[in-house]
């Protein structure tokens, strides 16, 4: 068993799990989004970023896009969350909270892509 392989596989399957968790709930009520979960989603995706980088193979090259993907939107929708309870004079309305969900769901797809590749890459793998 690679221990690389293992930790690489855990940090992408929890930065999906993790993005899903904050994802799930009506998108316009803040109280069915945990700003904590989003948090850690935003640090596991920037983790699983960082692990990415070593690999010099067309899948390592599509792994690292997506999570560069999946880290750019819920970095951008943790910038929209702020920005509606700081500066915003209307604060989280349900508008701010959609647009929050919705970029979320742009990198729960992303991390969708992410984990199925990992999965194709597994199932290919041949022991020689």
């Amino acid at each position: 068993m690679n221990l690389e392989k293992v930790i690489f596989g855990f940090f992408v399957l929890l930065a999906a799990t993790l993005n899903f968790g904050f994802f799930v709930g009506d998108m316009g009520d803040p109280h069915m989004h945990n700003i904590y979960e989003l948090f850690a989603a935003v640090v596991v995706n920037l983790i699983a970023t960082v692990l990415k980088f070593g690999d010099r193979t067309q899948i390592g090259a599509v792994h690292l896009a997506t999570s560069l993907v999946a880290s750019l939107q819920l970095i951008a929708a943790s910038v929209m969350w702020t920005w509606a309870n700081q500066v915003s004079s209307a604060g989280l309305t349900h508008g701010a909270m959609a647009g929050v969900v919705s970029m979320s769901a742009g990198a729960l797809l992303a991390n969708l892509v992410s984990v199925v590749l990992l999965v194709v890459e597994t199932v290919s793998f041949q022991r020689r």
